[in-house]
């Protein structure tokens, strides 16, 4: 499954600019929810692709989602996101992104508030009927809302959060200022509508500032890269640092994992030096690999399995 990414911002920020940049995606106006896909730019992936004389290249890629406004209900809908990113205004000259991102905690908060009153409210009608599981999760979600009464948020709550609350203001935030101090949305996004290869020349051939962004989100959920590669397709893929063998063939097919037997392993820049596959393995390069192997930024895998 992709890693998935919400946006937020205040009116007029730029957060639609953004999407537009990131997924090189059509929007549909105002008042729209959007959503598209960001490539994660890998320069090891077009290597490995060359050594092997992939027909098919294909990037590692972030599930964006961009939603209208910023109240509760429609923050709600990012609850399943796995990082938020936050667009600040830093080209008005009229606000100030500090007191903006402050602006929109708060907002996070609020709308957790408002997803743990409801949720509560709904709990403890059916509490009524004398089951003790959920006499005690609405007792557990008046704990919680003292606790967002008082200011505080759930990332700050000690002790275990109900895995059905999927709380906004525990999410990973990063913050992107959109101006001169940070990046010029609306010239990445006017770039995004040229060839790669104009857009390359028009930096003189330096890369995206929103690779950067993409880089750092899996920074910040501390994910790696692990790769395919093959003649038919060599494909980037992300999994989660400590992660084995298994998981990552989980990601690639269910299939795959429901049949997995091993696991062929090259790091990826050994292949590359050896030229291909069969080259690296007798180059001594290329090892065999269980289920409980944990996967390593920049693992190629080549999955044995049998369905």
């Amino acid at each position: 499954m992709a890693l998935e990414v919400g946006i937020v911002g205040l009116p007029s920020s730029g957060k639609t600019t953004l999407f537009r940049a990131l997924t090189h995606a059509e929007t549909h106006g105002s008042g729209k929810e959007h959503v598209g896909m960001a490539q994660i730019p890998d320069e090891r992936l077009d290597r490995l692709a060359e050594t092997v004389h992939a027909r098919k290249v294909t990037p590692a890629a972030v599930r964006v989602v961009d939603v209208p406004g910023t109240g509760p209900q429609l923050l709600g809908n990012l609850r399943q996101v796995d990082a938020l990113l936050v667009v600040l205004d830093g080209f008005s000259g009229t606000r100030v992104p500090a007191d903006d991102l402050e602006t929109l905690k708060l907002e996070l908060l609020v709308a957790d508030r408002d997803h743990v009153e409801r949720r509560l409210e709904r709990v403890a009608k059916q509490a009524k009927s004398g089951d003790a599981r959920l006499k005690a999760e609405a007792a557990d979600l008046e704990r919680l809302l003292a606790h967002l009464d008082a200011g505080r948020t759930l990332a700050e709550w000690e002790g275990e959060l109900p895995p059905e609350l999927d709380p906004l203001t525990t999410k990973p935030l990063l913050e992107l200022v959109n101006g001169a101090d940070g990046i010029d949305l609306q010239l990445e996004a006017e770039l995004a509508d040229l060839s790669l290869e104009e857009a390359a020349e028009f930096r003189g051939g330096g890369e995206s500032a929103l690779g950067e962004v993409v880089r750092r989100l899996a920074e910040t959920l501390d994910l790696i890269t692990f790769f395919t590669a093959g003649e038919k397709e060599t494909r980037a893929w992300t999994l989660g640092r400590g992660e084995t063998a298994i998981d990552a063939a989980e990601t690639i097919h269910s299939d795959i994992a429901r049949g997995f037997i091993r696991c062929e392993v090259v790091r990826w820049d050994d292949l590359v030096a050896a030229g291909g596959h069969a080259e690296a393995a007798r180059a001594g390069k290329q090892r065999l690999e269980g289920k409980t192997y944990v996967v390593e930024d920049g693992d190629v895998l080549n999955v044995r399995f049998n369905v």
